[in-house]
This record gives structure tokens, C-alpha cells and sequence, in this order.
């Protein structure tokens, strides 16, 4: 599946940092994982980290699918309302979605202190309205954050405009959210959990997979075959592959990112990610040096060569709109890419087993704007699955809420 076009920032800053071996023989371990992303990695980290034996299997170099062209925007902010979930699922499933994400940057930060050089840093949020309409619906958005002990700032037009330069009726700022590398993040991780004993192939298809009471057993497209107890499939956007019933659609997003800019001219938007009510939203957010990644734009096209043919215009679109609001930038345009990303009809995660294939099949699918903070969060749950231990989030991100 060709999930990106153009020269993703990520890849382009830090080339192929790590090659691991194809699958060459017949492999058994305790948990396979199909995909070598930074869902898949992180996921890899918590088991091996955990005393599990585990084997990553990746059809490309790893790291090289939808991680190299994510904008890793790390937000408790989900791109459906607090208000809007509570609506739909009740207050408290709305709570637990949102405070386990805030929960889930705590603990990227921790991986990134551990493992290091991967560009995490804490931002603020800036979330304004950027129609006169969306004003009411921010502040009861507002309103029930704070209710709930969400650092939640409520700036109406003059102090946004005297903060921020922006011209809006009012927005939110919140102080929990952060930036990260999240190549460099899926990379290094992989490379750790080599270290620690466990197992990391790329370019290594799996084309079948047979999932039975006691275990899984694959096949690659090269013969072999891998027998695992657990099998957890982290192949984001192509993972609907392995599904007949249709969970998300498929969308693109396009981004570009500029030369380094000086600290004075960036200004607030150094440690400050922007991001708008309107849907689809534009955002904005800085890099570790000095850069400032616009994205937005998105369309509906799920075919490689109409998005590849569209790179150029949608960031010419971009950097109009960025330039209307912050017209003293200086916005050249270094990188830019487009990237397929998926998007449920709530803006939740699925993460556990899907009736289709019985319980040792776990599906991790970090779909929408929160993907990096919710393969965090799938971490723990697909662990504690496999473990046979209870989970807080098993239920509200399972399959069985489509029934609802």
C-alpha cells in the first residue's frame, strides 16, 4: 500500500537510521507484530519490556509507511469534542478518552527520556475558532474541560490577538501537549528492543495469516511461516485489509515544512501547536530546530498518483492560509508531502480482537488526529489483553462500540 508522496521532513532529516534482516527461515515467538511503525514499535517496547518474547515483521524498512510522513502532534485533544463524546457515549466514557490521552504524553515522555535525541519537547495547544459560529461550541468545550481538571486556558478576541496575533472570536489554550520525531522515535525503539533479545525483520510481507483458539500461524510471501501465540496487527492504514467489515475511511493529509526560522520571528508559535475549529483543520506546529510544520488540506483521495499530483498546490494552499493569519512569517517551503491517514466516525481508536478472527488476533488501529498518543494507550491495553488482565480503556476502544 503506497501511503505517502512527496519527501516527508522525517525521513529526509534522518535517512534509513536503521536496516534489520529479512525473515529467512521458520520462526516461533510469543507475540508477532505486523508493522513496524511507531505503532507497532511501541507496542514491541511494552511487551518486550515486560518479559515477552516478541518478533516485529515489517513489508518496508522500517519506520518507512505513515511514521516518516506523520506530523506527531502529541494532543489529549481528540479531533471530536469532549462534549460531542459525552453526547454519544456518556460524560465519563468522554473523561477516560480524554484524560488517558493527557495520561499517554506522560508516558512518550518517559520512553523519550529513556531512549533519547528524538525531539520531544512540551507545548501549549492553541485551538481557536476560525468561524464566528464555532465560538458558543468552544466555550462549552471550555467549560467542561475545566470542570474536569484539564489545564485549560479560555482567551476571547483581544487577548488572542494580543498573544498570538490571531484574529478570532476566541479559542482554547491548553498546556498538555507535545511535539516528537516520530521516525527517529519507531527507530530507536526497534533498535532497543533487538538489544533486548527480541526480534525485528524488514521487508518481510506476511500474505497469510490463520487464527485458531491456541494460537496464529503466518505466512510469508516468501514461504515461511511463523507460529506465534498472539498476533498483533499494527499495519495502520492497511491493517483494514485483513477486516470485511469497514471500521474507517481512508483520507490524505498534506504538510510542508519550512527553513529554520529565527527564534524572534517565530515567536509564541515556538512552543505553541495551532490548530482550528473548522473540519478539515489546518495546523501548525515548530520542530526542535527551528522549523515550522503547516498541515492541513485534506481531501478525500485515496489514490497514490492523484495524491502525488497534488503535493505542490495543497502546500501552496497551505502557506496562503498560514500567511493570512501570521502575515510577518517568513514561510519558504523546504519539504513537502502528503500521507494516507484513516479516520473512524467518533475520532477513537480500535484496539483488541475482532470477532472475525477469534481473541488472538489484536488489531491496533490508532486511527485519526491522536495516533502517536493512541498507540501509547494500545500499548497498555494490548498488554494487558494478552496478559489476560482488565483494562480501563478495553471496552470504550473496542469493536463492540460500533454496536452501540
Amino acid at each position: 500500500m503506497d501511503l505517502k508522496s512527496g519527501y516527508p521532513y522525517w525521513a529526509v532529516k534522518n535517512g534509513l537510521m536503521n536496516a534489520f534482516p529479512p525473515l529467512q527461515d521458520d520462526l516461533r515467538c510469543e507475540v508477532a507484530v505486523i508493522g513496524g511503525g511507531i505503532t507497532g514499535a511501541l507496542i514491541a517496547d511494552e511487551l518486550a519490556g515486560n518479559g515477552h518474547d516478541v518478533a516485529v515483521f515489517e513489508q518496508r524498512d522500517v519506520g518507512w509507511g505513515s511514521s516518516s510522513a506523520s506530523t506527531a502532534l502529541l494532543q489529549y485533544e481528540i479531533d471530536t469534542h469532549m462534549t460531542d463524546l459525552a453526547k454519544r457515549y456518556g460524560q465519563d466514557d468522554a473523561l477516560l478518552a480524554y484524560a488517558s490521552c493527557a495520561e499517554a504524553i506522560e508516558l512518550l515522555q518517559d520512553k523519550a527520556r529513556d531512549i533519547r535525541d528524538v525531539d520531544f519537547a512540551w507545548m501549549d495547544s492553541l485551538y481557536y475558532a476560525s468561524k464566528r459560529r464555532h465560538a458558543g461550541t468552544l466555550r462549552d468545550e471550555f467549560a467542561l474541560r475545566l470542570s474536569h481538571g484539564f489545564q485549560v486556558e479560555l482567551l476571547e478576541r483581544e487577548a488572542l490577538a494580543g498573544r498570538y496575533g490571531i484574529d478570532a472570536p476566541v479559542a482554547i489554550l491548553s498546556h498538555q501537549a507535545a511535539r516528537i520525531d516520530p521516525y527517529r522515535m519507531a527507530s530507536r525503539l526497534l533498535a532497543r528492543l533487538r538489544k533486548r533479545g527480541g526480534q525485528v525483520f524488514d521487508r518481510t510481507r506476511i500474505e497469510r495469516i490463520q487464527a485458531g483458539s491456541r494460537g496464529v500461524l503466518m505466512q510469508t510471501s516468501e514461504g515461511q511461516q511463523i507460529r506465534a501465540g498472539h498476533l498483533v496487527m499494527a499495519a495502520g492504514y492497511a491493517s483494514q485489509h485483513w477486516l470485511k467489515q469497514n471500521v474507517a475511511r481512508n483520507r490524505s493529509s498534506y504538510a510542508f515544512i519550512t527553513d529554520p526560522i529565527e527564534p524572534e520571528a517565530l515567536g509564541a508559535l515556538a512552543d505553541t501547536m495551532v490548530w482550528e475549529s473548522a473540519r478539515p483543520y489546518l495546523y501548525m506546529r515548530s520542530t526542535g530546530d527551528g522549523r515550522l510544520l503547516i498541515g492541513g488540506e485534506d481531501d478525500s483521495v485515496d489514490v497514490p498518483a492523484r495524491r502525488d499530483a497534488r503535493v505542490d498546490k495543497k502546500a501552496k494552499t497551505l502557506r496562503r492560509r498560514v500567511a493570512e493569519l501570521f502575515p510577518e512569517l517568513p514561510l519558504q517551503p523546504a519539504f513537502a508531502w502528503a500521507g494516507t491517514f484513516a479516520e473512524t466516525s467518533d475520532g477513537l481508536p480500535f484496539f483488541g480482537p475482532h470477532p472475525q478472527h477469534g481473541p488472538r488476533l489484536h488489531f491496533a488501529m490508532a486511527y485519526g488526529g491522536n495516533g502517536i498518543t493512541y498507540s501509547m494507550l494500545g500499548a497498555g491495553l494490548l498488554r494487558a489483553r494478552i496478559e489476560k488482565r482488565k483494562h480501563r480503556l478495553s471496552e470504550l476502544f473496542s469493536f463492540k462500540r460500533l454496536d452501540r
